[in-house]
């Protein structure tokens, strides 16, 4: 919880005349402290947290172990809040101090740190060590004590009743809603829904696996809780923060949507601005496709995968950042699955679910899908569309980042696609990371190339545009022969509308995958130049400067 300074002066009274605690540490640091020996105490404190049920741990600056308020100096020149992002260095987990507080206490000043307790399963560590205490120092974590925190593994947090909530603290509107998709949810599995209808929302509320014998449950207050019932997560916020980005990167507006997180998935999809994206998939047409940049499926189910899955006990929230053409999704918790690669497997089951409770809840409101099909199902959305495939991010092994785009990247990529629906799903994945620049296999590399799917000198490769082969001898004939004269004209003019003006390599690179294969590049480049002088002519396009520097634009008639 976050105390308030009359309740933090109470709690420091209260620690210091109970001496004898295990969470509490005092040390005198008049003047500075060991960096290493924080993190070391950091790590003992969370533990004994944990061992003994504790919410917190505290380590006080300022006073001794004597129980003599001296105050300190530590850290006042205004740093002491850096503290916070310096301690998530050493520390597993990403974990890092609730808070840290200054107070006054006899007119001296105390720093107190708010240390959390270890995860269930997981002992704290510091620099690689989990560390205990020892009298008035720190030790290495005893064995039947790692054993002792080891064996907390199977514990689901997000089955654990939630004290002194009831349904007074759920949301009626949440409630309705989460009772009307159950017996749609029951309804599509051919189950009689009649007796349902007239039950009382606490019974539905367990058969549906939000509440355990009418008692609420973590994964109730997540998905159906009061806004204002956000004091029962004792300073924890379940949260999602869309922010959208300017073209420069800097924020231009930002919302916080709190509990019932059932119904902010709808209102945080509501803030994307999902405007209609047109493009030309094919080489034979001039009509393009329209659709929205993002799916709302492959949205819904994105944001659905970060409440389900993210960690709660990291007490952070899910952000969506909107930029200009692609979503970015981010929630606490390792990637369950380890890599994308092995969640597209075919027969793929997740090894456990973090949150089982509360996934299971959520199969039940139609917002997940267990049978780990979420990932194919959304990269098939997108390579339907031939849209670049979202992106995992999984550096950080405790947090999950994952980018939507909403335009295509590579139109040799969204060509290839186009001409051949017949490509597996592996395959589309590996041609999206090279599409990305991203390194792939040096075997993965040699399938692809042996089937003409890419060109290029490993690792410097990039999607082949030359599709011949695989849609028959028609398009081989077109692109030995080029397209007609106002096919060119019009992808000049759709070139030039989205980027108002361009050099002749500009134009020769969007027309590359349909000019003649059969010229070199010197015989390409004089053609775009050709097509470009003879727009010209008919007052279509007007150009600025000479040689290669000339710039060419739509004319204004």
């Amino acid at each position: 919880m976050i105390y308030t300074e009359r309740k933090l002066i109470e709690k420091v009274i209260q620690m210091v005349e109970n001496f004898e605690d295990e969470v509490v540490e005092f040390k005198e640091a008049k003047t500075n402290y060991s960096f290493k020996d924080i993190g070391k105490y950091f790590s003992a404190l969370g533990n004994e947290a944990n061992i003994r049920d504790r919410k917190e741990a505290w380590l006080i600056f300022g006073v001794t172990n004597k129980k003599e308020i001296i105050g300190t100096e530590y850290r006042k020149d205004g740093s002491l809040q850096r503290l916070k992002k310096e301690i998530v260095i050493g520390t597993n987990e990403r974990l890092t101090f609730m808070e840290i507080y200054e107070l006054e206490l006899e007119g001296k000043r105390i720093v107190a740190f708010q240390i959390p307790p270890a995860l269930r399963g997981i002992p704290t560590t510091w620099n690689g060590a989990a560390y205990a205490r020892e009298d008035e120092s720190t030790c290495p974590l005893p064995m039947d004590k790692v054993d002792l925190i080891r064996s907390q593994v199977g514990v689901d947090w997000s089955k654990e009743i939630v004290e002194n909530a009831d349904m007074d603290d759920l949301d009626p509107e949440a409630v309705n809603y989460a009772r009307t998709l159950f017996i749609k949810k029951q309804k599509a599995s051919k189950k009689s829904t009649e007796m349902l209808e007239k039950m009382s929302n606490i019974e539905i509320l367990n058969k549906a696996g939000l509440l355990i014998k009418g008692k609420v449950t973590n994964t109730a207050l997540i998905l159906l809780g009061k806004e204002e019932s956000l004091y029962l997560f004792d300073g924890f916020i379940p949260r999602i923060t869309w922010t959208l980005y300017n073209g420069d990167g800097s924020a231009k507006a930002y919302e916080h949507f709190d509990m019932p997180l059932l119904l902010a998935v709808d209102k945080t999809y509501a803030k994307i601005r999902n405007e209609k994206y047109r493009y030309i998939a094919g080489q034979q047409t001039l009509f393009p496709d329209e659709v929205d940049q993002y799916d709302p499926d492959v949205v819904k189910e994105i944001l659905n995968n970060c409440i389900a899955h993210s960690n709660y006990q990291l007490r952070g929230k899910i952000n969506v950042e909107e930029f200009e053409d692609r979503l970015v999704f981010i929630n606490e918790g390792n990637f369950i699955p380890e890599t994308v690669e092995q969640a597209l497997e075919e027969g793929y089951k997740p090894p456990y679910y973090r949150n089982g409770f509360l996934c299971h809840a959520m199969v039940n409101l139609y917002m997940i899908d267990t049978n780990a099909m979420g990932i194919p199902m959304m990269y098939q959305i997108q390579r339907d569309k031939c849209f670049p495939l979202p992106t995992y991010d999984l550096e950080d092994i405790n947090r999950v980042k994952v980018t939507l785009y909403g335009k295509i990247l590579d139109r040799n990529y969204t060509q290839l696609l186009h001409s051949n629906g017949d490509l597996d799903l592996h395959t589309v994945f590996l041609l999206d990371k090279v599409q990305k620049k991203e390194v792939i296999s040096k075997e993965e590399y040699s399938l692809l190339r042996k089937a003409g799917l890419v060109e290029g000198r490993y690792p410097h490769i990039f999607v082949s545009y030359k599709v011949a082969n695989m849609v028959g001898k028609p398009v081989e004939y077109v692109k030995n022969k080029g397209l007609d004269k106002d096919v060119y004209e019009q992808l000049v003019i759709n070139a030039l509308k989205t980027m108002t003006n361009a050099k002749v390599s500009d134009i020769k690179a969007v027309l590359e995958g349909a000019l003649p294969a059969i010229m070199d590049e010197k015989q390409q480049t004089k053609k775009v130049s050709n097509i470009l002088q003879a727009m010209k002519r008919e007052g279509i396009v007007n150009v600025e400067g000479t040689g290669h520097k000339a710039k060419w634009m739509l004319s204004d008639k």
